[in-house]
């Protein structure tokens, strides 16, 4: 018999401490663990490391409520709804975070080489770029680089021993305490099946210390087992999980609901400030639980979102656009 792994919003929160390093599933606007997120927000976490392979919606909240003091990727911002994070710009400007810039690509292969057990990664990409600025180690002149959980260095230079390819850079393996996924459907024993695109779920997983998985649904592991090519993670990867339908709200979950961009576009516009910020978490997650919070949207809207089944995204909501 497997160990029991079903734990509740409110214990998948606790898990994660103060001073965590932290990572998420999914890509901008897709799949973010947005139920658990609120829940961090409520429980009033602080001085969380986010090492990202992009950022999106859940830093721009947990950064505008004050939970974090490092974010490390390449990027941060809601997509078409909001092109670009106004409340980790706002933060940087008021020197209330330290962020550490690496190119998409290099946050990528950071993740495969801790998920490998690597202790970094080999590439040419970004070579001649201004990223490599040792200006830009921002941890570096933080004096936080202690070779433990922060790499000693934020790159290496090399010759390439082998074919003599020139310059080749190395890249410090991502270590984080915790990864949060956001997915379709978990099995009990917490064999993962993501519907479309993975992107780096199955990296950040096997990178992370702990793996807690929210999903739209818990099913049975005999019927994951059925077709088990299609499975993306396997259940010892996974530490944790929690059942938790529309989960990933305001972000879209592909083949059950689509993107929430008037949710989006309201909290871009609206969180440029940080009092913008604090009534628009007054009035969305504080005081409110999951059930509350959907309560709260309303089934009309929510069923708006619906995807169709056959064609795994809502044809009556028109995309893109002003």
């Amino acid at each position: 018999m497997s160990q029991d792994k079903h734990i509740t919003i409110q214990q998948a929160a606790e898990i994660i401490k103060d001073g965590s390093s932290l990572t998420f599933s999914g890509f901008t606007i897709w799949r973010r663990p947005f139920a658990i997120v609120y829940e961090l927000i409520r429980q009033y976490r602080k001085n969380l490391h986010l090492i990202e392979v992009n950022g999106g919606p859940q830093t721009e909240f947990l950064v505008g409520a004050g939970c974090v003091d490092i974010w490390e990727s390449c990027w941060v911002g809601h997509e078409l709804y909001g092109k670009y994070g106004a409340n980790l710009s706002r933060k940087v400007a008021d020197k209330e975070i330290i962020v550490e810039d690496y190119s998409h690509a290099e946050m990528l292969f950071r993740f495969v080489a801790g998920a490998s057990g690597a202790p970094y990664a080999v590439t040419q990409t970004s070579l001649g770029t201004d990223i490599h600025n040792p200006e830009y180690d921002m941890l570096g002149k933080a004096g936080l680089r202690d070779g433990k959980r922060i790499a000693k260095e934020k790159y290496v230079f090399t010759e390439d021993p082998f074919f003599d390819g020139g310059q080749v850079v190395h890249v410090p393996a991502a270590k984080v305490d915790v990864a949060l996924l956001c997915v379709q459907q978990v099995g009990e024993e917490g064999t993962v099946r993501v519907d479309g695109q993975f992107y780096s779920d199955p990296e950040v997983a096997r990178a992370a210390d702990i793996t807690i998985v929210m999903a739209e649904e818990i099913v049975p592991e005999e019927y994951l087992r059925r077709n088990a090519d299609q499975n993306t993670i396997a259940s010892f990867e996974v530490d944790h999980i929690v059942q938790c339908p529309y989960g990933a709200h305001p972000t879209g979950m592909f083949g059950h609901y689509d993107v929430d961009g008037p949710f989006l576009k309201d909290f871009y516009s609206g969180t440029r400030t940080q009092e913008g910020y604090d009534a628009f978490a007054k009035e969305w997650i504080h005081g409110l639980d999951h059930h509350s919070y959907l309560e709260k949207l309303g089934w009309p809207r929510i069923l708006k979102m619906r995807a169709n089944s056959a064609l795994n995204f809502c044809p009556r909501e028109k995309k893109g656009g002003n």
